[in-house]
This record gives structure tokens, C-alpha cells and sequence, in this order.
């Protein structure tokens, strides 16, 4: 008999499930049902256990962001200061201070849920308090609802319909203090024109601005939705922006409401400071993991600034501390970067302007010799090697940085940019994504793909080691990046995995933190940036 191939992030309930099926226990279940779900509904264009976007007739009707209300998990700090009777939201003076003006339908005095901008200030009020240690741990894309389909899947039944909900590790998880909550992402405002090459704002305001109207939305993420075209801007009662994954992160990490592509600069391009960067100033470390490209519109906002998310390799040399459009003398670079992006070549990129280099898309082979260690750079350099698994690689990296006091970059990918996708059986055998008017293709990997790379787990741990060596104070970013890729694709199968895959990272992160001085001196907050637009019609046909 042969045991099937597991990825790395395989849960051992799925490895169980896993082997028995292959073991003929269960041979008349489908081995892979979530898979055969994903495929079925994308070939019919119709499903009646979900569907993405506003048209319930159709599978997919929509591959882009919505405006719904996004949970957030605390541990080692509360919501209290946010939530409930001191949401910004029952505050027209501080409304109007956030937005520049008070949004149509968006003051509500019985608001419970508060903004993103505020998970900002948690870490400020956690660092004032005597936190030593801030982790803000970031799935992109992931809204209420993805959870839910993620913890059926994970724990084999329907156990809740509204709440925190249980099932995945970062919903059970009772070791340190923890609450629950849920903001608004609402942006700015959408439509905000920029120069990348003069790195100026050309059209400030835009066209459509920002706000959350809870009667046509909901006043939690899992109430009805009475108006479908509202999360998606449509709607003919109330038009307020969705917010694209910059301007949420740069939420999250600087506290303001800017326009959607920005990266830490405010609505007229201004810049503002992350709190990672006003953290360094007093000497902390600070550290950036994501399973997607490095500098993508989450990693980016933890430190670099610019008018434009699209500026690659610029947003990349502000992260190492090298000379870049916004910076021209430089940032002084974060301690830890570890992600995806290698592998990925462009001849052209009109996004990054003028001073694109053709090459790798995020990082040039200039500045990755540059940071490089070898040549009297900063970093010890762990890439992506061929012949070698990619856990090797950055552990022998992790082990040199330890012991020479060196920053740690660390650099793996498939083509495409992104770590390779765990589904939602624990493999990486994705299966097709909506297209139209033909399914996009599956992503297939090789035998080296998945082992010369590592999962955001490892990562994760690997950022912890080396920061710790550093100091006892530091700030640090995971981001769970692939959630987001896989919603954009609307593939239930990958959104999914990729939500497991961070569950798992998670767990790993508890597991060292319990090992490396407990909660006392150490928030983690867990969170998205924004929502898609899944709704699950029939929750148990995603029980395995």
C-alpha cells in the first residue's frame, strides 16, 4: 500500500483522515471533497452549498474585495478600549477627525464594532503598558465567513453559526488572556490618482468615499445582508468604498484612513509613520514574515512608504535599508524579512516607473548582493537553492545570524511569487479557479517546489529565534497572504488550506511563545485587513 504524500502544514486529523481513506476504510467517500466541490461548482458556474459575490445564481459573480466586517482575535490584551460604548463609531467629532468628514449612514450610536485603525492603537496601548514583545498576525482576505468555512472543514461538523466561533486553533486558544471583536475596513476613499516616478498624489479625494452603513451591511459580520451591492460599492441606497489591502494595512499598522494603493502615506501623500518604524527609533527589532511576495501591500505597510502598492522593488529596498524613490538616503531596514517573490522575472512593469530594473520582480540582483553578507551587507541571505530543502536552508541561516548578530533575509517562491498552496486535504494538489469563459488552471508543483521551500510556520519561528537574539523587545508581522490569493481566484479548496496553513502557524507561534517566557510580557493580535465575498449557503457540505 502507498501512504499519500502530505505537505509540511498537514494537520494530523487530516493525515488520519487522510490514511484511511487510502487504506480503504472509507472507499466510498471521495477522497478530496472540498476539491470536488471546488471543481464541480466552477465547471457549472453554480453551487447550492455557496457562492462568491452578490448573485446567488451564479458561483461566482464577484473576484474583488467587499466592505464587510472583519474579526479580530486578541491574546495577552482585550478590545475594551475600542469596542462597544468607545467605538469611534458612536463619535461623530471622532468620525469626522478619521474619515475628514462624517460618512452618509455611518454614524451609528449602538455600534459595537469598532475600526481598523484601532488594532494600530492596541499595539501602541500594549507597548505603553509594558508589552515587550507585539505580533500582529495578519490573514489577508480573511473575513467572517472564511473562518467559518475553515473550521467546518477542519473539525468535521457545523458548530456555530454567529460569534468567535471554535474549531480552529486561534478560536480555541485559551492560554493567555484573549476577546473577540470585529471593525470596519472601509478606506479613505477609492479613486486616488498618484505619480510613482515624482511619488506625488495627483487627484487627492478621489472618487468614491469611505464609510460603513450597518442597515444594509450588518452590525456583525454574520448578520443578513440587505442590500447585496453595498459591500461591493454598487449599491443605489448608500455608495461607500471598499478598501484594497494597502490602504487596510497601512491602517493597521499607522492608525489613519488613507486611499486605496497607498502605502503609509496619508490622502495627499504625505507620509505616515508605522509603528514598527517609531518602535526601531528606541532601538526594538522588527520582523516581517508573509507567505506571498515580500513587498506586496501587507509586508510593506509593516515599514516601507509609497503613493503606490505596484512600486516592487522600491517597497522592497526600503524594507532591506537601501536608497529608494520615497527614501532617497534610506531607511535604516528591518531586522527579519522572510517571504515569497523568488523566481519571479519581468522584462517590464509600468506600476514600478522609470527605475524598474528588469529581473525579479521585487527585489533586484543588485540589492540582494548588496544586503548579502558574504559581499558585507547586513543579511544573512537564505534563498530558495536548488537540490537543498528549503528547511535547511533557513535553518543554517537562522543558526549564522544567531551567531554573528546579523539581519536574516530570507527569499522562496514558485513562479508567481507566493509559497506553494496547501488545499484544504492538507496537500498542495490545487484544483481549477473561475475564469471566464474558461476555469483558470490549476497550479501544479513539483516534487522540489514543495521541498525547496517552507511553510509560514517555519518562517514564523524562524523570525522569533532571530529577533530574540537580538533583544527581548521586538515587533513582528506574519502575514498569511495566500487567504487573499485564493478569494481573488474564488477557490474554496485553496481559501481553505490557506486558512489552515496559517492556523497552523499560529499554533507554532503559541507553542514557542509558552516555551520562551509565557504572556506576560507578550500581545499577539490576529486579524484581516479586509473581507471577499463568500457566503455559505449549505455550511455542512463542507464537512470532509
Amino acid at each position: 500500500m502507498q501512504i499519500p504524500r502530505f505537505s509540511k502544514r498537514c494537520s494530523p486529523l487530516v493525515f488520519l483522515l487522510a490514511f484511511n481513506l487510502s487504506n480503504g476504510l472509507s472507499s466510498a467517500q471521495d477522497p478530496d471533497p472540498i476539491a470536488t466541490l471546488q471543481e464541480e461548482a466552477v465547471r457549472a458556474n453554480r453551487s447550492d452549498w455557496g457562492h462568491w459575490g452578490p448573485d446567488p445564481s451564479k458561483y461566482s459573480s464577484w473576484k474583488n474585495h467587499s466592505n464587510r466586517l472583519i474579526p479580530v482575535y486578541t491574546f495577552g490584551t482585550d478590545l475594551k478600549s475600542v469596542a462597544g460604548e468607545n467605538s469611534v463609531y458612536r463619535d461623530r467629532a471622532a468620525l469626522e477627525k478619521l474619515y475628514g468628514q462624517v460618512p452618509e449612514n455611518t454614524f451609528n450610536p449602538d455600534a459595537e464594532y469598532f475600526d481598523q485603525t484601532d488594532v494600530y492603537r492596541l499595539q501602541k496601548s500594549a507597548i505603553e503598558s509594558g508589552k515587550k514583545r507585539i505580533i500582529l498576525f495578519v490573514f489577508d482576505g480573511m473575513d467572517w465567513d472564511t473562518t467559518r468555512a475553515a473550521a467546518i472543514a477542519k473539525q468535521g461538523n457545523v458548530s456555530y453559526d454567529s460569534g468567535r466561533g471554535q474549531g480552529l486553533a486561534f478560536q480555541n486558544y485559551r492560554g493567555a488572556k484573549t476577546d473577540f471583536g470585529f471593525f470596519v475596513t472601509s478606506p479613505h476613499n477609492d479613486g486616488t490618482n498618484i505619480n510613482v516616478d515624482e511619488q506625488i498624489v495627483t487627484t487627492p479625494g478621489g472618487k468614491v468615499p469611505g464609510g460603513y452603513d450597518p442597515s444594509l451591511c450588518g452590525a456583525t459580520p454574520w448578520s443578513p445582508i440587505t442590500d447585496a451591492d453595498y459591500p461591493i460599492g454598487k449599491s443605489k441606497q448608500t455608495k461607500h468604498a471598499f478598501t484594497d489591502s494597502a490602504s487596510s494595512a497601512t491602517s493597521l499598522t499607522s492608525g489613519i484612513k488613507t486611499y486605496n494603493a497607498a502605502i503609509n502615506v496619508d490622502p495627499l501623500g504625505r507620509e505616515v509613520l508605522p509603528i514598527a518604524r517609531t518602535l526601531q527609533q528606541k532601538n526594538v527589532p522588527i520582523g516581517v514574515v508573509t507567505s506571498v511576495p515580500i513587498s506586496h501591500a501587507t509586508p510593506a505597510c509593516a515599514y516601507a512608504s509609497n503613493v503606490h502598492r505596484g512600486d516592487y522593488q522600491d517597497l522592497t529596498r526600503d524594507l532591506i535599508g537601501l536608497p529608494s524613490s520615497y527614501h532617497p538616503g534610506g531607511l535604516p531596514g528591518v531586522d527579519v524579512l522572510i517571504g515569497g517573490g523568488w523566481g519571479t522575472d519581468k522584462d517590464k512593469d509600468g506600476a514600478q516607473g522609470k527605475n524598474f530594473v528588469p529581473g525579479n520582480r521585487y527585489i533586484t540582483s543588485e540589492d540582494l548582493a548588496a544586503i548579502d553578507v558574504a559581499n558585507g551587507g547586513r543579511y544573512v541571505v537564505a534563498q530558495r537553492t536548488p537540490g537543498r530543502t528549503g528547511t535547511e536552508v533557513l535553518s543554517d541561516a537562522v543558526q549564522q545570524a544567531q551567531n554573528s548578530g546579523a539581519r536574516l533575509f530570507g527569499y522562496f517562491g514558485v513562479e508567481g511569487g507566493h509559497l506553494p498552496f496547501c488545499t484544504a486535504d492538507g496537500n498542495y494538489d490545487p484544483v481549477i479557479s473561475f475564469g471566464n469563459p474558461t476555469p483558470e488552471p490549476a497550479e501544479e508543483y513539483s516534487d522540489e517546489d514543495v521541498q525547496e521551500n517552507v511553510p509560514l510556520s517555519e518562517m514564523a519561528i524562524a523570525a522569533l529565534d532571530v529577533l530574540d537574539a537580538r533583544s527581548d523587545r521586538w515587533w513582528l508581522m506574519i502575514e498569511s497572504g495566500d487567504v487573499d490569493w485564493a478569494n481573488h481566484s474564488n477557490n474554496i479548496d485553496n481559501s481553505i488550506g490557506a486558512v489552515l496553513s496559517g492556523d497552523d502557524a499560529f499554533a507554532a507561534v503559541v507553542h514557542w511563545i509558552e516555551q520562551h517566557g509565557g504572556w506576560d510580557e507578550t500581545v499577539l493580535i490576529l486579524t484581516a485587513d479586509h473581507g471577499h465575498y463568500f457566503q455559505l449557503d449549505r455550511p455542512e457540505a463542507l464537512i470532509p
